[in-house]
């Protein structure tokens, strides 16, 4: 009797793979809906995490077919400053990368300097050792990663975790993504300085300023997430507001919106018991007014003046 011709690997193999069922199936597109929910804005930096997407996707389609691949380089530098939400787009990237089976667990470690670097011989090594020990599988969120690197003091330890961190994200590279995140003028120094991390960081991702409108809807959207809203005067007041935080100090974008409100919301409970005489209902506890924004000292604060130039 003749045997059935044996099955080769190739063989068996897909020949074609429809990439719009993949990316259904993938769940990535329910990663991004996320991503859109949660920042307002931020257009630049969601191409790219869809294009990041479509990279692996791709990838992963060559392999199934059997085509030569190599897993892609997709440690990153998030640039931009406070408040623009690096790491929120960093969660969110490890559990797409999860999802995309480039990496094992998909979860976040997030660390600064402190983190890494020890204060005495001996101390450095084992404490960045157990950071990657920790973050292997997802992904390692490296803080103002600017400060690793002190070139003025000669007995500063920051150059034994750089080295250690080097060796890993070239070794590991397929099992876990290093993010450096900081201002943007401070990481060109730093990759000037470390020419190790400039070679190993392929995508280099710029978090833009929000602007006025941006700001004022992410307001809207911070107070609704937490059971409140404006009343039609305290939107125009809080539109005012931003326009004049932006250009005091110390502005932090979407954070330093979040502690506006959390300001509103004291003079607003503060409000409520000076005008209460009776039962309050659901829309005064759920009313932020005027009155509890226009309480703010950015009112009443004088904005710096541009300085003269000599004639």
């Amino acid at each position: 009797m003749d045997m059935p011709d044996a099955v080769s690997p190739a063989d068996s193999l897909p020949t074609s793979v429809d990439l719009a069922e993949e990316y259904k199936a993938s769940g990535v597109a329910d990663i991004l809906a996320e991503l859109d929910r949660e920042l307002i804005g931020l257009k630049p930096v969601k191409q790219r995490i869809r294009e990041t997407a479509a990279l692996l996707l791709v990838e992963r389609a060559r392999r199934a077919m059997g085509l030569t691949h190599e897993a892609p380089s997709l440690h990153m530098s998030f640039t931009g400053n406070p408040g623009t939400g690096k790491t929120t787009v960093a969660l969110r990237m490890a559990n797409l990368l999860h999802r995309l089976g480039y990496v094992r667990k998909g979860h976040l470690v997030s660390v600064t300097r402190d983190d890494l670097v020890g204060q005495y011989i001996g101390h450095t090594a084992p404490k960045t050792k157990e950071i990657l020990k920790r973050a292997m599988g997802g992904v390692l969120f490296i803080d103002e990663a600017y400060y690793l690197y002190r070139p003025d003091n000669e007995r500063d330890y920051g150059q034994e975790a750089i080295e250690i961190l080097l060796q890993v994200m070239e070794n590991n590279r397929d099992d876990l993504v290093v993010i450096l995140a900081g201002y943007s003028d401070r990481m060109d120094r730093f990759f000037e300085s470390n020419p190790g991390f400039r070679s190993r960081i392929a995508h280099h991702i710029d978090f833009p300023d929000y602007d006025d409108g941006e700001l004022l809807s992410i307001a809207e959207s911070m107070l609704e997430r937490q059971g409140y809203h404006f009343d039609a005067k305290a939107t125009d007041i809080m539109g005012d507001y931003i326009a004049k935080r932006r250009r005091q100090p110390h502005f932090a974008n979407a954070r330093s919106i979040r502690n506006a409100l959390d300001r509103a919301r004291l003079r607003q409970a503060n409000r409520l018991f000076e005008e209460s005489v009776g039962p309050v209902d659901v829309e005064q506890l759920s009313t932020i007014t005027a009155r509890d924004i226009s309480g703010s000292r950015v009112f009443t604060m004088v904005p710096p003046q541009p300085q003269e130039t000599m004639p």
